[in-house]
């Protein structure tokens, strides 16, 4: 399955997309559950769509519940504590930029380790 959908969802950020995909793959080891879990199996193998997994009243609805706790505790929060956990959450996706990005230079090193190809087109000339 491709992160095509993951990117949609995330206005083609590649970071949260990965994100994304991550707690996805968490909750089809079973963290979230046995209806969750087959839920992201499904979505994880490419079966079904995430949009799709979520008009299924049996993972919206398992979903929801296993939420309610956290949506409490978001309510319960002040707002100095709602910033400040926000605040690390940017951190946190500014941490994963930097990581995506130096991956995507590693991979871009690995495929052009200083041997010029012979269809480049540096170093071309008609005289």
């Amino acid at each position: 399955m491709d992160d095509s959908e993951f990117l949609e969802m995330t206005q083609q950020d590649p970071v949260q997309a990965r994100i994304l995909r991550e707690s996805l793959e968490h909750l089809a080891s079973g963290l979230g559950g046995d209806t969750l879990k087959e839920m992201a199996q499904e979505v994880v193998s490419g079966r079904m769509g995430l949009r799709e997994a979520a008009d299924v009243s049996a993972y919206a609805d398992q979903a929801v519940e296993q939420a309610a706790p956290l949506a409490e505790k978001w309510a319960s929060m002040s707002d100095s504590e709602r910033e400040a956990l926000a605040a690390e959450g940017q951190r946190q996706l500014d941490e994963q930029r930097r990581a995506l990005d130096e991956e995507r230079r590693a991979e871009a090193a690995e495929t052009r380790p200083g041997v010029k190809s012979r269809h480049d087109g540096r170093g071309w000339s008609l005289y």
